[in-house]
């Protein structure tokens, strides 16, 4: 050990480390507003308005579904009526039209199931009704069919009154 005992003090920075280290930080600063203010879109872009609710769409889905299908009645009765079809093939046709509207309204795969099926199901009395009056004994049974203009009437019933 040297021979002496003096205390010395902590070396100090000199001021040109200090000014260094400030204009640094400054510069990083600067860096970062920089990146912001150029990744940020320079001007508002205006958002879509709502569109407008379409006059003359207040109906629901059960009433146009519904008129479309008085139509579809409408229509095979005026063929049966002009000659066009004979009573047999009017009478399956409101069967397909009939079953139709019950599997689009309510979801029930009913022109692919049987009457029986159908009965199980206990499906509104109207579609039993129709089905196993006029529909069936005119489709397969050998006999006369029965009148379509009865079976159009029969089809607008469940297409009305259908839950």
């Amino acid at each position: 050990m040297s021979g002496v005992d003096e205390l010395y003090p902590p070396a100090q920075y000199g001021w040109g480390w200090i000014l260094l280290a400030i204009g640094v930080l400054a510069l990083i600063a600067a860096l970062a507003w920089l990146v912001v203010v150029l990744t940020r879109p320079r001007r508002a872009i205006p958002l879509a308005a709502a569109p407008a609710p379409v006059p003359g769409l207040t109906t629901d889905v059960a009433t146009v579904l519904r008129e479309e299908y008085l139509g579809t009645i409408a229509q095979i009765e005026a063929d049966y009526r002009a000659g066009l079809t004979d009573a047999r093939r009017a009478n399956l046709d409101l069967s397909r039209a009939v079953r139709g509207f019950v599997n689009e309204y309510s979801g029930i795969e009913a022109p692919v199931l049987a009457l029986d099926d159908l009965v199980r199901m206990g499906v509104h009395p109207a579609l039993i009704d129709a089905i196993g009056r006029n529909y069936y004994p005119s489709i397969f049974r050998r006999s006369a069919p029965v009148d379509p203009l009865v079976g159009a009437d029969a089809a607008r019933t469940v297409v009305t009154t259908w839950y």
